[in-house]
């Protein structure tokens, strides 16, 4: 039959999840990186799902099997009850509780370029809701680099790729990390990493680090 459909551009999917997030009947998933629709049958064509930051998604008629909104949701719950259960929160111990952030501010889109402790620096990327979400994310991913938090589904992204960039150039950088978490929209930060590290021509291999939650 005949019907609405969504339609992907791999080209300009950057996997931020922003998609996967707004589909309720969870129609679409990150597969290597990208969005993929896992079933037409899955897709109600009402095009919840359009708020794409790169505009990558787009409403086509197609001839494709009815939507099956019993067997979307099956699916979806059956999912959904495979991720691993939440693992209990153990106490800090004082020592633990120590920051050992040397600078400020943290935010990408806040740090001045010129600031001093960026000349030589190792930068990692990091996502706002790390420190939330990582435990354990100073002694052992932040020790030694001058970490920068950002948000590709909540923040803009050509915004933040620009700020990146203009801290590439104006120091000489030893290396950039990416820390991201397994989550489908922390996969924009390896995109912004690697526009920025485009416009500046720096010959620098982003290392990229996915912490599965």
């Amino acid at each position: 039959m005949l019907r609405p459909l969504i339609e992907i551009d791999e080209e300009l999917c950057n996997g931020c999840g922003q998609c996967i997030t707004d589909c309720a009947e969870g129609a679409l998933a990150i597969v290597n990186g990208k969005a993929k629709l896992i079933s037409e049958s899955y897709c109600d064509g009402l095009g919840a799902c359009l708020n794409c930051p790169q505009g990558a998604l787009a409403l086509v008629i197609a001839d494709a099997p009815a939507f099956d909104e019993k067997a979307a949701l099956a699916a979806k719950a059956a999912r959904e009850a495979q991720e691993a259960p939440l693992a209990p929160l153990q106490p800090m111990a004082a020592a633990q509780m120590q920051s050992t952030l040397r600078t400020w501010p943290l935010q990408l889109a806040l740090m001045p370029p010129a600031a001093v402790f960026l000349k030589n620096a190792s930068l990692i990327l990091c996502a706002h809701c790390s420190g939330f979400a990582l435990p354990g994310i100073q002694k052992d991913h932040l020790a030694g680099h001058v970490p920068l938090i950002a948000c590709p589904k909540l923040e803009n992204n050509a915004m933040l790729v620009e700020k990146l960039a203009a801290i590439l150039a104006a120091n000489d950088i030893r290396d950039l990390t990416v820390l991201r978490m397994s989550v489908p929209c922390c996969g924009g930060l390896t995109a912004i990493a690697q526009k920025a590290l485009e416009q500046t021509q720096k010959n620098i291999e982003p290392a990229i680090n996915v912490v599965q939650l």
